[in-house]
């Protein structure tokens, strides 16, 4: 039995109604299947112009997703591999920078819920948020108010 040849289209359709793409992470995933006189970028720019790939929806999703794990330099850093333009990231930072610190916290929290009982253990959980990304002053002030709140 024939096996059914799906479009390009219908491919690129089929992956964004499963989640929201950034252009060059479709454009990657489309090129697997191009066959000779496939344009995929002429396919992309269709897509853009009836907009079903969209830049700021993909940078949207992906903060969405991330910013109740990560710290900002670890969003910047993936957004920036995704490919999207500098004016939206600077766009975005300045947005991820309003809550950093609470981010910080509550990831804190999640993980360790304590305050660390000598600066061994305070150091193994700033180490723990900086692998995650956050800035060495959304730390500080996390810490802070954790000792705080202990007080």
């Amino acid at each position: 039995m024939a096996k059914l040849q799906v479009s390009l289209k219908a491919r690129a359709l089929r992956y964004l109604s499963a989640r929201e793409h950034s252009r060059q992470e479709l454009g990657r995933k489309l090129a697997r299947y191009a066959q000779e006189g496939d344009d995929v970028e002429a396919l992309l720019d269709t897509l853009e112009a009836a907009k079903f790939l969209s830049q700021s929806r993909f940078s949207e999703s992906l903060v969405h997703r991330r910013a109740a794990r990560f710290g900002n330099s670890r969003i910047m850093s993936e957004l920036k591999s995704h490919g999207i333009d500098p004016d939206s990231l600077t766009d975005i930072k300045a947005n991820l920078e309003l809550d950093e610190v609470a981010r910080a916290r509550a990831v804190w929290e999640r993980k360790f819920g304590t305050v660390a009982a000598n600066a061994e253990d305070r150091a193994k959980q700033m180490r723990f948020l900086m692998q995650r990304g956050f800035s060495h002053r959304a730390i500080q002030a996390a810490m802070r108010a954790v000792d705080k709140s202990e007080d």
